[in-house]
């Protein structure tokens, strides 16, 4: 027998290190080698989980969490297009709690929307989830009750395909992208309440003004008359967030292996409540092949913006033995978290520097001026922003403090915070379907969308009309085809969220190979159009997916009907 020397400190940080692992499930711990193999990955035709409560610690720093099967992230779910799946949730909280399939085609009443689609689970009772699966792709699970979704209440599913994968790869990791705070979200609600920028540690500043720094004394003038400020970029940032890869911080730098020039498949997920993220790989280019679970030909670039609820999936090939880092950025750039890629555990990439603070411009307030005319030319213009003749079939209460008086199509430009780096961005206008698309019918009507909000007082709604405030459905007529137009009234970029459907973002002239999403970033002062087949009766929750957003208001219900039943 040997003895080893063993110390008072490697056994507690031994004892820590387990403790951490524990913490996790199999795919989500540091030092994986992928998804194939891969132990604890929950597959077949019946799967069980359990929604309980434990504490959950990262940077320092602990909090409350809700947790699926007692980890956070949840456990990975595992399908096959084609098979039939059976998901029992028991519910081990002290109050409701559901699961909605984010992005998966399922009967309106297996959507997991309480108050819409079933009552919810009451503490200690079960409810079995029954669904075909449609399709294949990446996608992910979350709570749709209260804010749980923001303690941790999330987890990736990776659907299979029936035929062969048109992508080729030799590994695969999930990157579930998520922000954390010990901060309740109902208090940080009430902050934001209370004060709008209750969280924007990044303003401008007088002795910045002196430095010659961001917007001239003229500028400043101009944006507060209007009551707007320029580096409102993200209403909860990283004063208060911890951002986590695979539930990870960076000093806990979660590292996936590869085998240098192997094709990596990453499915990256944005699972976050508040956050959209800038993500890049320096040193090493990214190939988009799939967006929101639905593929896409083929599309190389050095950095994308990935809006909360969207996924891409991208191969990467890093041909030398050294480690990566993913760097996935803030939009606002308060904070980032830095994973990494590398041939061993234990090795890791290097954090880059947080970069300049973006500042918004005349575009994301829907004024898009002609070439020559400086941001001085907004002088005047206060009242402009709040036009009743823009959307004269908008009330316009308190909840409605700006309208975009010029709302441009977006799609082509390089996203918030990315419009001036050196290299390659992607933008929805570089998406292809890889496939025709099954329905390129004309659009037989239009429908107008208005994202409108109140950002100082925190009040957000479509249409100027809070859900709580007893805001109608959206009415469609089944198989019927529409093109939806939204409109950013608000100087903040929204991720909105269809359930039950996916549509087909408008890109350009070839409307046979539009892509397919279930979830769209529309950025500020701008707008969006969607062409929509109505294809799957029942009520759906249509909502901005910044958590906080929808609570306060911005969140409607589609209802789609037999002509018959409309009538």
């Amino acid at each position: 027998m040997i003895d080893l020397p063993l110390d008072r400190r490697s056994l507690f940080r031994g004892a820590a290190a387990l403790t951490l692992a524990g913490a996790f499930p199999a795919w989500a711990r540091s030092g994986t080698a992928g998804l194939h193999p891969a132990p604890g990955i929950l597959s077949g035709e019946g799967i069980a989980l359990t929604v309980g409560e434990t504490h959950f610690r990262t940077g320092g720093r602990s909090g409350h969490a809700i947790t699926v099967n007692g980890t956070l992230p949840a456990p990975l779910i595992r399908l096959k297009q084609g098979q039939m799946v059976r998901l029992s949730v028991t519910n081990d909280l002290a109050e409701d709690t559901s699961i909605h399939w984010h992005g998966l085609i399922v009967p309106f009443q297996m959507d997991g929307v309480p108050g819409v689609s079933f009552p919810g689970i009451r503490p200690g009772e079960t409810f079995r989830y029954e669904f075909p699966v449609r399709q294949a792709g990446t996608y992910w699970y979350h709570s749709h009750s209260g804010m749980q979704e923001a303690m941790g209440h999330y987890g990736p599913i990776v659907i299979d395909p029936t035929d062969a994968d048109p992508v080729a790869y030799d590994r695969e990791h999930v990157v579930l992208l998520s922000d954390w705070t010990p901060v309740h979200p109902h208090r940080l609600l009430q902050r934001l309440k209370q004060m709008g920028g209750y969280y924007n540690m990044q303003r401008q500043t007088l002795s910045g003004l002196l430095a010659g720094k961001d917007q001239s004394l003229e500028e400043r003038f101009d944006w507060g008359a209007m009551r707007m400020d320029s580096t409102d970029l993200s209403d909860v940032t990283g004063a208060t967030y911890s951002y986590l890869v695979n539930g990870h911080g960076t000093p806990e730098n979660w590292t996936g292996l590869f085998q240098p020039g192997e094709g990596v498949r990453l499915r990256i997920i944005n699972a976050s409540a508040m956050t959209n993220f800038n993500v890049r790989l320096p040193g090493l280019p990214m190939r988009v092949v799939q967006c929101d679970g639905q593929n896409v030909r083929p599309v190389d670039t050095d950095e994308f913006q990935i809006g909360i609820a969207e996924t891409y999936d991208v191969i990467v090939q890093p041909t030398e033995a050294r480690p990566y880092g993913l760097i996935a950025e803030a939009i606002d750039r308060s904070g980032l978290v830095r994973a990494t890629l590398a041939p061993q555990a234990g090795m890791v990439a290097p954090v880059p520097p947080l970069r300049q603070r973006p500042l918004l411009g005349m575009k994301d307030m829907g004024m898009a001026m002609p070439a020559g005319h400086g941001a001085h030319a907004m002088s005047g213009h206060s009242m402009a922003m709040r036009d009743p003749s823009v959307a004269p079939a908008l009330p316009l209460g308190p909840g409605v403090a700006t309208l975009s008086p010029m709302p441009m199509d977006r799609t082509a430009d390089r996203p918030t915070g990315l419009e001036h780096v050196a290299h390659r961005v992607l933008t929805y206008a570089d998406l292809r379907a890889l496939e025709s698309n099954a329905d390129t019918r004309a659009p037989s009507r239009t429908l107008d969308i208005h994202l409108t909000a109140n950002m100082e007082r925190y009040m957000w709604s479509f249409d100027g009309v809070k859900l709580s405030d007893g805001a109608d459905p959206i009415p469609f007529r089944h198989g019927e085809r529409v093109r939806v137009t939204l409109i950013n009234d608000t100087m903040m970029p929204h991720p909105i969220h269809i359930h039950g459907h996916f549509f087909e973002l408008v890109t350009g002239e070839d409307a046979a190979h539009y892509p397919r999403k279930h979830t769209v970033n529309v950025l500020p002062g701008g707008k969006i159009s969607f062409d929509l087949t109505a294809d799957a009766i029942g009520d759906w929750a249509f909502h901005c997916h910044m958590l906080l957003h929808m609570h306060a208001g911005m969140m409607r219900i589609v209802t789609v009907r037999h002509e018959e039943a409309a009538a």
